[in-house]
């Protein structure tokens, strides 16, 4: 197909042909995918992040290669590992003190600690999670500052720029993010690199960084986006977690492993 046939597509017809060359390829560039189908490559990139979204790829720099497996909605993740997730959020909720300033990553345990903090006073809510923000919407005691950006809909979180800018003006006494995956070399699995960045910025404006990951996540490596581990962090899991997955990360150092 010539490009000057492949500019004439539609833009659902567009996306599936880049979705088939990335898997007939295993990667592709944003520049050369702009020049075999006639369009810009902003569209492109456009392209790119809705396939993303769609857990059909995983964005590089530069272009996107294959997920190395479909990301599952918010909704789906909400019913895996349901108890756990609650034990998890209780835990992390007592350590949440009157005055504080909390950071929510965006996530479905995430979302459940947001529910456990509705009636604190005195406390301010920063986070990226539609889920978070819902939990709180009514929540009068709680101040709740938003990180608006580009809504990522499988996650129900924003991110990019504005998220990014926002976070930047601000600073936290405790940041709790969620993860796809959790791995001792690697850090934080999560399905783009716009995600990835946006929690080592947490991290960053954060003085004590928890990690919530039920047992499933640890050692779990679904896609290729990493966000590196804080220097000092805790780490809260639930009792399921078997010493095969829990002791690579006790052999990191400054890092405290809680199970619940």
């Amino acid at each position: 197909m010539s490009a000057e046939v492949e500019g004439r597509l539609s833009a659902g017809q567009r996306r599936a042909l880049i979705e088939r060359l990335v898997t007939e390829q295993g990667a592709v560039q944003v520049e050369e995918l702009a020049a075999s189908l006639a369009v810009t490559p902003s569209t492109i990139r456009r392209d790119l992040q809705l396939l993303t979204d769609q857990g059909k790829l995983a964005r590089t720099y530069g272009g996107a290669m294959p997920a190395t497996s479909a990301e599952p909605s918010l909704g789906q993740r909400t019913a895996l590992a349901s108890a756990e997730k609650d034990r998890i959020a209780g835990w992390a909720a007592e350590q949440v003190s009157i005055g504080d300033t909390v950071i929510l990553d965006a996530g479905t345990t995430t979302g459940k600690l947001a529910h456990h903090l509705r009636d604190r006073t005195g406390l301010t809510v920063i986070t990226n999670s539609v889920m978070a923000l819902t939990e709180l919407v009514d929540a009068d005691p709680v101040q709740v500052v938003s990180l608006a950006g580009e809504l990522r809909h499988i996650s129900q979180g924003f991110v990019g720029p504005l998220a990014e800018l926002t976070l930047s003006r601000v600073t936290a006494d405790k940041a709790f993010l969620g993860a796809d995956g959790l791995d001792s070399r690697h850090g934080i699995c999560e399905a783009s690199l716009l995600q990835t960045r946006l929690k080592e910025q947490m991290i960053a404006q954060s003085r004590e960084v928890f990690i919530l990951a039920d047992s499933t996540k640890l050692g779990a490596t679904p896609f290729n986006a990493w966000a590196p581990l804080p220097a000092r962090w805790t780490l809260v899991t639930d009792t399921n977690a078997d010493e095969k997955h829990l002791a690579p990360f006790r052999c990191l150092p400054e890092v405290d492993i809680i199970t619940v």
